[in-house]
């Protein structure tokens, strides 16, 4: 057909068809023309076989007199150079010649250098891996999602484990960093949502975990590692250092569920959830529905894998703490209150990713949610974590401390207490202002009507008005009723003998 190459395909039928058809015959199941069946019958040979290969240039060579005895020689010290960084070398020594025009022709030519005379590169080895063989951990960033909790931006982070055999897979919201005791707690959950322990595990180096530590903490961080997986029955693995490639089976399925908890988000139309118990359903419920369309595999994984142990691994750190006269105590950059009943006793503390349990012996006192280290931007050192019934008792006696106290940030149990707070500042003296927003904490915290206290604040400071504490205290505090008089009147001991009488008669019958 005009405008068409010819092919060998085409050539072929043409002259198979030719053995036993007319030239317009074959040439018509062939596609071609009639002329160009005579071409073919003059000369046979298929396309492929007549291509000439040039043995000149059809241009001037762009590197002639650069590429020997300057490019070559810069390779050669240095063979990890780009060739941009080359490219723009070359523009400063040469700028009448050189120009982002040979980029492309550079790039081609110190790829062929490379493969002939370059040095040699890393291979990678397929594996072949047995079910039940090998479990993986690592961590993954998810602050590029956008999520958001309660509207509030949430940078957090993914443990994920997956085994290689199968697919099955199990995700950890971790609401810190990379540590010991989000990888315990993240791995034992993983175990027991399987029902069984992999005979390996392999991991990153922990080198995340270790950063900030002395050697001693170090180490005693991996002794704790060792600890756990020999609890489990797991021989551990590492990949090196910065060699991510090494834990490939997992680093892959990174992309793939971030992936698909990008896609869920979008298919739920928003991406800010209520609370973080929300969210942390939602991806499990991703993650699940990605196991369950492995089901079969991880079945047979399942015979595979060993017996959970009869006991729960440890999966947090240990301290202790002191607790102070400010009623709390600080751990990692890190204030905490407790009840002031606790001033001067020291705690136990069991540390989790998300969480801190306070013991006082043996006896459990309080669950507190961890607090991390303040970022550099929010120019502070100390991060607080106030729960403003813990100190009312002490502010009700010292109402004006609240002013310059230190966490009085974190003192407010929702935002229209700090709504009221800055619009009483701003008209009334710090002292009284002081006084009203112990009397509304206060009142808030006796009579349990925090949230719906919060939402009269909300009201009043909407309508433009200022919290009244007495009008408050009257609203939310039940009226006393007194109790009614009861007169009770005990009946004569007489009345009962007509019935005394009746039973003495049948009796004396």
């Amino acid at each position: 057909m005009p405008g068409r190459h010819v092919n060998d395909q085409q050539v072929r039928l043409y002259m198979t068809a030719r053995i036993i058809r007319s030239q317009a015959t074959a040439a018509a199941m062939a596609g071609i023309s009639v002329a160009t069946g005579r071409r073919i019958e003059r000369d046979p040979r298929p396309p492929s076989s007549r291509k000439v290969v040039r043995e000149y240039r059809t241009r001037t060579d762009p590197l002639d007199g650069i590429w020997d005895e300057e490019i070559v020689p810069m390779l050669e010290a240095a063979p990890a150079l780009r060739p941009i960084t080359i490219l723009h070398e070359l523009a400063r020594r040469h700028p009448e010649r050189i120009d982002r025009a040979v980029r492309r022709t550079l790039e081609r030519r110190i790829r062929t250098w490379r493969a002939l005379h370059g040095p040699d590169r890393e291979a990678m080895f397929p594996q072949t891996h047995a079910p039940g063989r090998m479990g993986l951990s690592d961590f993954t960033d998810l602050g590029g999602l956008g999520v958001s909790i309660a509207g509030q931006p949430f940078d957090h982070r993914l443990y994920h484990f997956a085994l290689v055999y199968s697919g099955f897979e199990h995700g950890e919201i971790v609401l810190g960093g990379e540590s010991y005791t989000a990888l315990a707690s993240g791995l034992s959950a993983a175990l027991t949502a399987l029902g069984g322990v992999p005979a390996e595990h392999r991991s990153d180096s922990l080198s995340a975990a270790f950063r900030n530590l002395c050697a001693d903490d170090a180490d005693d961080l991996t002794r704790r590692f060792a600890a756990l997986t020999a609890h489990y029955g797991m021989v551990p693995t590492r990949n090196n250092r910065g060699v991510a490639h090494e834990n490939g089976s997992i680093e892959s399925r990174h992309g793939h569920v971030k992936d698909r908890i990008e896609q869920a988000l979008m298919l739920r139309g928003s991406s800010n959830f209520v609370t973080l118990d929300a969210y942390r359903a939602f991806v499990a419920g991703v993650i699940a529905e990605h196991n369950r369309r492995h089901a079969d595999a991880i079945e047979i994984e399942r015979a595979h894998l060993r017996a959970l142990p009869p006991s729960a691994p440890l999966t947090w750190e240990e301290a202790s703490v002191r607790v102070t006269s400010s009623s709390g105590f600080s751990f990692r950059h890190a204030f905490y209150t407790v009840p002031s009943r606790l001033i001067g006793h020291r705690l136990h503390l069991r540390v989790h990713d998300d969480r801190i349990d306070a013991y006082l012996g043996a006896a459990h006192l309080l669950t507190l949610p961890r607090g991390r280290a303040p970022s550099k931007k929010a120019g502070r050192t100390t991060t607080h974590i106030v729960d403003y019934r813990h100190v009312i008792g002490s502010l009700r006696a010292k109402p004006g401390a609240l002013a310059g106290l230190t966490y009085r940030d974190a003192l407010w149990p929702r935002t229209a207490y700090r709504r009221a707070w800055e619009a009483l500042i701003l008209v009334q003296s710090t002292r009284e202002a002081a006084r009203t927003m112990v009397g509304l904490l206060a009142l808030a915290h006796d009579q349990g009507v925090e949230a719906d206290l919060a939402a009269a604040l909300d009201a009043l400071l909407d309508a433009g008005e200022l919290p009244d504490l007495g009008c408050l205290r009257a609203r939310f505090t039940p009226a006393t009723l007194s109790a009614p008089a009861i007169h009770i009147e005990m009946p004569r001991a007489s009345i009962y003998d007509p019935l005394l009488g009746g039973l003495y008669g049948e009796l004396a019958a």
